[in-house]
């Protein structure tokens, strides 16, 4: 990670590949950080676009400072400023998991910065929820503490991923947060689930889904995302939540592809 911006409570580490291609900013899913999309950026940035992946605060090689909490608020200013930082006016967002809900709402509340928003492997934040799923979405964080700190990275990593290769590369990185933030991060991403706000102005929209994902409701609410939108949702065969990892290629493929078509116009790198 080549640059870092400094933020309240928070040093955001980031990097930009320039130029003056298409801007797309990848942001990654909670407790992962940005080399969840190495082989993505790299086959993105071959395609001439301008690639901006970055660590959320809390992650990585993002540490949070001054005693500071990790929180949805933070999370979404930070990718205001990031977009300010390298200049970019707007940009096609990609996000995994908490990323995903995170460029929801960044969308339902900037739209002027987003060109397109790409989500993998998350919930719809203002879908319906069935009643079985709000005291579930409710029980997740109490659920998870009670869990061992020295287990919930495995855990986490073989709920989360199919491939070996994959499980092992993801708890690896989950053990790098503590388990108070990784609860922090946790709420914070159930607080972008809110299914009776506004869904906000309309961008152009991308949903991508390990065919395996077994994480929360995204098995179901993704399919009736892309019904209720009128769009295709692009299954990966064999993946889980980890999409990026358990199928790299294929999951590059897309995105290239999505971009190739045009997805998000012809928004540039740079004012």
């Amino acid at each position: 990670m080549a640059s870092t911006l400094p933020r309240p409570g928070a040093t955001v580490a980031f990097h930009d590949s320039g130029g003056d291609g298409r801007a797309v900013v990848l942001t990654h899913g909670a407790g992962l950080d940005h080399s969840m999309y190495d082989a993505q950026a790299e086959a993105l940035r071959e395609q001439g676009h301008r690639v901006i992946v970055w660590d959320l605060r809390g992650h990585g090689a993002s540490p949070l400072t001054g005693g500071a909490r990790f929180s949805a608020r933070d999370a979404l200013d930070d990718l205001t400023a990031l977009l300010d930082a390298c200049a970019v006016d707007r940009a096609v967002l990609v996000g995994h998991s908490l990323g995903g809900n995170l460029v929801q709402e960044f969308a339902r509340s900037r739209p002027e910065r987003v060109a397109g928003a790409i989500v993998m492997d998350a919930t719809w934040n203002a879908g319906p929820l069935r009643p079985i799923e709000r005291p579930a979405l409710r029980a997740a964080a109490p659920m998870l503490a009670a869990i061992p700190a020295r287990l919930l990275p495995g855990m986490m990593a073989r709920a989360s991923a199919e491939t070996p290769a994959a499980v092992a590369r993801a708890e690896a990185v989950f053990a790098r947060m503590s388990k108070t933030t990784f609860l922090d991060v946790w709420r914070a991403t159930t607080s972008f689930v809110r299914p009776e706000a506004d869904a906000g102005a309309q961008t152009s929209l991308a949903l991508i889904r390990g065919e395996r994902d077994r994480t929360g409701n995204i098995a179901t609410a993704m399919p009736a995302w892309a019904r209720a939108a009128g769009i295709e949702e692009h299954v990966i065969a064999g993946a889980g939540h980890i999409v990026t990892w358990d199928a790299p290629d294929e999951t590059s493929r897309v995105l290239v592809r999505l971009l190739a078509q045009g997805f998000g116009g012809g928004a540039r790198g740079s004012r």
